[in-house]
């Protein structure tokens, strides 16, 4: 990654970084608490404890992989957004470099 950026694509960034993070989590967090409410009710029972032990066994793995993706996207989100901004820094100093070289190539020229 380039460390010649400005201090607003930094922040543009770190923005969407910070708001994927905090919307997963959040999410993650209310997915774990909903799915969490059955396997109290069980647990409650003499009966069925064991087995809803085994239960929130497998329900946390299976949240935990479903939000280990998540995260992977995240950085992989990450990763995309800093590339597209780049290539737009790029093009734009591309862009200014074109016209500074058209403009001081058809200004007129005192001899």
């Amino acid at each position: 990654m380039p460390t010649d950026r400005t201090p607003e694509r930094k922040a543009l960034v770190r923005f969407i970084e910070e708001a994927i993070e905090m919307g997963a989590t959040t999410v993650e967090d209310v997915h774990k608490s909903i799915a969490q409410l059955p396997v109290k009710v069980l647990e409650e029972s003499d009966l069925l404890r064991a087995p809803a032990k085994g239960v929130r066994r497998i329900q946390d793995h299976t949240i935990g992989a479903i939000y280990d993706l998540l995260w992977y996207i995240d950085e992989q989100v990450e990763i995309l957004a800093e590339e597209l901004l780049n290539h737009a820094a790029k093009r734009r100093g591309a862009r200014r470099e074109a016209e500074h070289h058209a403009a001081s190539s058809t200004s007129p020229r005192v001899v």
